[in-house]
């Protein structure tokens, strides 16, 4: 068995109303010390009172007419915390990023408008969704002022305004001049300090919340920080460069750690072993041996992939091989991982009562290289279904991967959040979330 563990000498020697919290925890939720949406309407009477919410309604269009929604799962996730607020008698005013408008100015422009989400958003709402083609000034703030009890009023896309992005104060102030509270439920853009995801909250009496951020901060911190132990994280993608930080933190709190993906390469490479044509970042090749080290300094397991899954070429319908990761050499490259691999991994994650995925194990997207990745996800359902193991993905492409093997209900969460999941597993304070009010 090669890995870290044999070449270092174990170098490691009301839930039905929020269907996002539909499953129980099988660990010690993160206490989060910001006010969620329940919070809020028990400290003040939401009735008639506007209610600005940060959602996530980058959704995909078909590229046949820029029009229809292709997948409204976005859509589906605001519905919990859009009802509550409904039924506590606010107004609803939604705020989003659509993309990103190329140049176009928010009077003229056509690319980005948030227009092909209405009629998804009524017919999930139940009720009629007004939209207005700006996201502040007169003509906006007049709309809001006239929305009068359980109204929704949808802004146009905040990135037609290049500031958002910088934290534009002055458009910040723009959005707090439409409501008196503000709920943030778009855990996608809560690592980004953006004036409708931060800046905004400066303008707020109080500001909280929903249930999907609340769900993932209390998933995310609570799995990592609090756990049901022996703790395992799963970590692929296909570069060191990008999982650093999150590999440094998950040493200091995991059990085990499951490396694949292309990264693997370099540790292979720190290790002294050809790669053949596989990924390499050589730049990298002395951090990783650092890794290693600081992995079998505090006695974590950090397993890397015995066996590789090799092509003469980076295409579906190259020439396959599958060898031990001693034997790779010549024009071969490594894309998938191999079986022995998957068999030691299954074993790894049968002792583990709480599993964190994060980064696909080998290039997914070609199906003859999809197994490694698929086949994890399969284990941590199997985990979640068969022993109540809590199962965490995060990532767009391992998230990507587990939806496309339909497994997306059968693990304990899913994230909604790509880089924001990450800094989260890494520590980071996330902008989004520190601009709430304090409990």
């Amino acid at each position: 068995m090669f890995g870290v563990t044999s070449s270092l000498r174990s170098v490691a020697s009301a839930a039905a109303r929020r269907n996002v919290v539909s499953r129980n925890f099988h660990f010690t939720p993160a206490a989060l010390e910001k006010l969620n949406v329940e919070g809020l309407a028990s400290r003040v009477n939401l009735e008639g009172q506007n209610v600005l919410m940060r959602v996530d309604l980058n959704v995909p269009l078909s590229k046949e007419d820029d029009v229809t929604v292709t997948d409204d799962t976005r859509l589906r996730a605001i519905v919990p915390t859009a009802k509550f607020l409904l039924d506590k008698g606010a107004n609803v005013i939604l705020c989003s990023h659509f993309g990103r408008p190329k140049g176009e100015i928010i009077e003229t422009g056509k690319n980005g408008r948030l227009n092909p989400v209405v009629p998804h958003l009524k017919d999930l709402l139940g009720v009629d969704v007004k939209k207005v083609n700006d996201c502040m000034g007169e003509e906006v703030e007049s709309a809001a002022a006239d929305l009068t009890k359980g109204d929704v009023l949808l802004l146009e896309n905040t990135r037609f305004y290049k500031g958002e992005t910088k934290n534009d104060p002055e458009l910040a102030a723009g959005l707090g001049k439409l409501a008196n509270y503000f709920v943030m439920d778009a855990f996608g853009t809560a690592h980004r300090a953006h004036s409708s995801t931060a800046g905004v909250a400066d303008h707020m009496e109080l500001s909280a919340a929903g249930y999907l951020l609340d769900k993932e901060l209390k998933y995310l911190k609570g799995a990592v920080d609090n756990p049901n132990r022996p703790l395992c994280a799963i970590v692929g993608g296909a570069k060191v460069s990008t999982k650093i930080p999150v590999i440094e933190s998950l040493i200091d709190k995991c059990d085990t750690i499951l490396l694949g993906g292309g990264m693997i390469f370099t540790f292979y490479k720190a290790l002294g072993y050809d790669i053949g044509k596989s990924l390499i970042e050589e730049d990298m090749v002395e951090l990783a041996t650092k890794l290693m080290a600081q992995a079998e300094e505090k006695g974590v397991k950090l397993v890397l992939p015995p066996d590789v899954v090799l092509a003469d070429a980076f295409d579906n319908d190259a020439n396959t091989a599958i060898a031990s990761c001693k034997d790779i050499s010549g024009d071969w490259m490594g894309l998938d991982i191999g079986p022995e691999t998957l068999d030691l991994f299954a074993a790894e994650i049968e002792k583990c009562n709480t599993i964190v995925f994060n980064g696909p194990m080998g290039v997914f997207e070609m199906p003859n290289y999809a197994k490694g990745t698929v086949t994890v996800a399969e284990l941590l359902a199997k985990a979640t279904q068969e022993r109540g193991a809590t199962t965490i993905v995060g990532g767009g492409d391992s998230v990507a991967a587990v939806n496309q093997a339909g497994l997306g209900d059968k693990v304990s969460h899913i994230s909604t959040g790509g880089g924001a999941s990450l800094e989260l597993l890494e520590g980071k304070t996330l902008p989004g979330v520190a601009a709430l009010t304090d409990v």
